[in-house]
């Protein structure tokens, strides 16, 4: 039952951040990744859970964080070269650090959300 609950959490969530970034210039990007877990968590609500698919899916998640963590302007410099500025201010990215430092947060979350479900499909099946 909690898990459920869980789930229609994080589905209302990610379609929410879905929604938010509608308008963004990489919104082809992001849309996707957030309904791709939206979807998933919504089925995994009802008890539907698709190991062979969350693998895949975090994978790519994992390694596009990896990326915005190091890459120019992402985590690293936000942690070292920027101190760790308040990324939350605002709703607007108004740097490319705040944006990427955002963004790999995001796909940790969702890779989090998943591994929950990954992990109660095995016990599960």
């Amino acid at each position: 039952m909690l898990l459920s609950v869980l789930n229609i959490i994080f589905f209302i969530a990610f379609v929410w951040f879905a929604w938010l970034n509608v308008n963004d210039k990489d919104a082809w990007l992001w849309v996707s990744i957030y309904m791709v877990s939206a979807i998933l968590c919504g089925l995994a609500a009802f008890k539907y859970y698709y190991p062979l698919i969350y693998m895949p899916v975090m994978g790519f998640y994992l390694i596009y964080a990896v990326i915005l963590f190091f890459k120019k302007d992402g985590v690293w410099d936000w942690m070292t070269k920027y101190k760790r500025q308040n990324i939350a201010a605002t709703m607007q990215a108004t740097r490319p650090y705040i944006e990427n430092t955002r963004e790999c947060f995001g796909l940790l979350i969702i890779t989090g959300s998943l591994l929950i479900n990954l992990l109660v499909s095995y016990q599960v099946h």
